[in-house]
């Protein structure tokens, strides 16, 4: 009885969300309320609950700051700098801008989310393909793709999301995934450089003058100091992040607060930073507290356990020993039809602990279920991506034929880099 409420609920939760009949917040709350209070589990579902709540609380903090700090540092001019750059070398060639994009989508894209990198770079470069006559699909495909990659970062959704319902150390499972990403943006190179060949070979090389590539970026918006200190603060951060020398969530509140002490001194102002961000930060955090109850009550519950031993009857005995890879390929689909929340919190779970019975860990599960992001982005489940598409005319349909393809070979390198790496083991 248990397994058939078990497969309901998760049949209910990703029809609500993927129906827009709930959003995943309070589908989140709701639904797996609904079903263990259906499966005699009421008295218990405070503590279940509670524990679920404390369980995600420090990702919710770490994902808090993380976006201030880079939503701030955006708005303080450091990245002015890099697009200034990248606007000079690459003039009028073609080959050069659409590599300049790539560059820039991967700087810019460091905090982690897809649609401030969509606006500064499309800002940034939109005049100079436009001047050029450079086919905008080709800005399009070379943004999803960086962002496919940058989308991986511990601040952002998906790997929040998979660290969660795996119960991993995030800054663990961060450094088994920074060589994944290098590969993956090494991809991003790839075809940024292909690409521009192709558009190279189309247009030539088109002179423009100095005044045209530069003329929305000479103005910095902190005094040199500032800029200096905002560059050292970062790098700082990045170091300290990789060498594991405290939790992501003390990192970030550590530099969000000098940044912000340094950058907007006045007691108005720092209000003001927080409150120009408060929706963004809200949307993401909240999530993650809401999805304390629903990993609380499935784990309380049984539920995961109980679906997990159905599905051990299901699946053969060769077959148990490649969950990781299968999960690695199934991410993909799964990830473009369903949101991700129905997939980290529905589906992962429930393939993690069937997997626990081949002796397959799960920091291994959730390093598999990140392959599948880069093909995410075409869902038409994510707005950003809605968002790129608006802000430079091309039909929805059109970008997801043109960029379908880069996209799962960026899945595939990540992939093949990770069997050779052994953070996927093919024989487990």
């Amino acid at each position: 009885m248990l397994t058939l409420l078990s497969y309901t609920m998760i049949a209910c939760f990703m029809y609500l969300v993927m129906s827009k009949r709930l959003s995943p917040l309070v589908a989140l709350i709701l639904v797996p309320v609904a079903f263990a209070s259906l499966s005699g589990f009421a008295p218990q579902l405070g503590p279940m609950m509670f524990d679920g709540v404390k369980m995600l609380a420090p990702t919710g903090i770490m994902l808090t700051f993380a976006i201030l700090y880079f939503c701030m540092m955006t708005d303080a001019g450091l990245f002015n700098p890099l697009i200034k750059l990248i606007l000079k070398c690459v003039k009028g060639d073609p080959l050069k801008i659409v590599i300049g994009t790539a560059i820039l989508g991967i700087c810019v894209g460091l905090d982690g989310d897809g649609a401030t990198t969509y606006i500064i770079t499309t800002a940034a470069l939109l005049p100079l393909y436009r001047r050029t006559g450079m086919s905008l699909q080709v800005l399009a495909t070379v943004l999803l793709l960086t962002n496919g990659v940058m989308n991986i970062l511990p601040w952002a959704g998906p790997f929040s999301r998979a660290a969660s319902a795996m119960h991993v150390d995030i800054t663990e499972l961060f450094l088994e995934m920074l060589p994944l990403m290098i590969a993956g943006a090494g991809w991003v190179i790839f075809a940024a450089f292909y690409l521009g060949s192709r558009e190279r070979r189309r247009l030539g090389v088109v002179q423009l003058d100095h005044d045209e590539t530069m003329s929305h970026f000479t103005e910095f918006r902190l005094t040199d100091w500032r800029f200096l200190f905002n560059a050292a603060l970062t790098l700082a951060l990045i170091s300290l992040m990789m060498l594991n020398v405290m939790p992501l969530a003390i990192l970030f509140m550590l530099a969000f607060g000098l940044g912000v002490l340094v950058n907007f001194p006045d007691v108005k102002a720092q209000k003001a930073v927080i409150g120009k961000y408060a929706d963004n930060v809200m949307a993401v955090t909240l999530l993650i507290f809401a999805a304390g109850i629903f990993v609380g009550i499935m784990s309380g519950t049984g539920m995961i356990k109980a679906i997990s031993e159905s599905l051990i009857h299901v699946i053969p005995e060769s077959a148990g020993h490649f969950m990781s890879v299968i999960t690695a390929f199934l991410s993909m689909p799964f990830t473009y039809v369903l949101t991700n929340d129905a997939f980290y919190f529905g589906i992962l779970p429930i393939l993690a602990e069937t997997a626990s019975h081949y002796g397959i860990g799960a920091r291994e599960m959730a390093i598999a279920s990140l392959i599948g992001q880069p093909v995410h982005l075409l869902s038409p489940l994510v707005a950003s991506t809605y968002l790129l598409c608006g802000l430079l005319d091309l039909d929805y349909g059109d970008n997801q034929r043109a960029s379908i393809g880069w996209c799962v070979g960026t899945c595939l390198v990540m992939f093949a880099t990770a069997i050779a790496l052994g953070t996927i083991g093919v024989f487990n």
